[in-house]
């Protein structure tokens, strides 16, 4: 069996990534993909926590002409359907799976406190990290640097809709350059948005490395968990 780099991570996964070719919603045939890499990692003995965003339902920042705390909580919202269809998708795989939101729902999911993910993650439960931060004008990148410095994950991995960070836009810019490892320091510097700036300065902070890379393929998960990727490693 291929072996993990990686002892804890922390995986942010986009809302848009769950939509798959729909673009809205949840696709269950994207989902169970993602899921299916999620088991080959989980199988390696890694301790896998996500945040997940909402991106497929409603971006704070979407809500023109909202009140921005207002459409950023609707937002969180957003994050918790899409962490009760993981959590459906992974524990149909026979794998122990807790959801855990910023913002208090106990009915469906448990309130997150630092100790008891931990204590999940050490007991081989996948954790999802629902929510947030649970406070508005924050993304879901700074959640997982947040929830990552906590937990102490080894890394974040960045699943997102670009296979890596660019000198500039490239699909604006045909003369844009990939970079395989840049410091956050450079990307603070150069305002290199792939990751929210906040997210960047608070792995910066508590020197957490972080990897970016395409989700385009859900085998792109266990390629970076085995050091393989061939997206852009974010360090100190």
């Amino acid at each position: 069996m291929e072996k993990s780099k990686y002892k804890r991570i922390l995986l942010k996964l986009s809302g848009e990534a769950l939509a798959g070719k729909k673009g809205f919603g949840i696709d269950s045939d994207t989902v169970n993909g993602i899921v299916d890499s999620l088991e080959q990692v989980y199988k390696m003995g890694v301790q896998i926590a996500l945040v997940v965003g909402a991106g497929n339902f409603f971006r704070g920042r979407d809500g023109e002409g909202m009140d921005r705390s207002t459409a950023d909580h609707m937002g969180m919202l957003g994050t918790v359907i899409n962490a009760l269809a993981l959590q459906d998708a992974i524990e149909k795989r026979n794998i122990s799976t807790r959801v855990m939101t910023a913002i208090p729902m106990d009915r469906i999911c448990e309130p997150y406190i630092r100790r008891k993910a931990v204590a999940n993650l050490e007991k081989n439960d996948i954790v999802i990290f629902a929510c947030g931060t649970g406070n508005p004008f924050f993304s879901t990148d700074t959640a997982a640097a947040l929830r990552a410095a906590e937990i102490d994950a080894d890394i974040i991995l960045f699943a997102k809709n670009i296979d890596g960070i660019y000198s500039d836009d490239p699909n604006k810019n045909p003369d844009a350059v990939k970079y395989d490892t840049i410091s956050y320091h450079e990307v603070l510097k150069k305002k290199l948005a792939a990751i929210d700036l906040t997210a960047t300065s608070l792995c910066l902070d508590n020197e957490m490395p972080s990897l970016l890379f395409a989700l385009e393929k859900p085998q792109n998960i266990v390629e970076a968990v085995m050091g393989k990727s061939t997206g852009t490693y974010i360090a100190k």
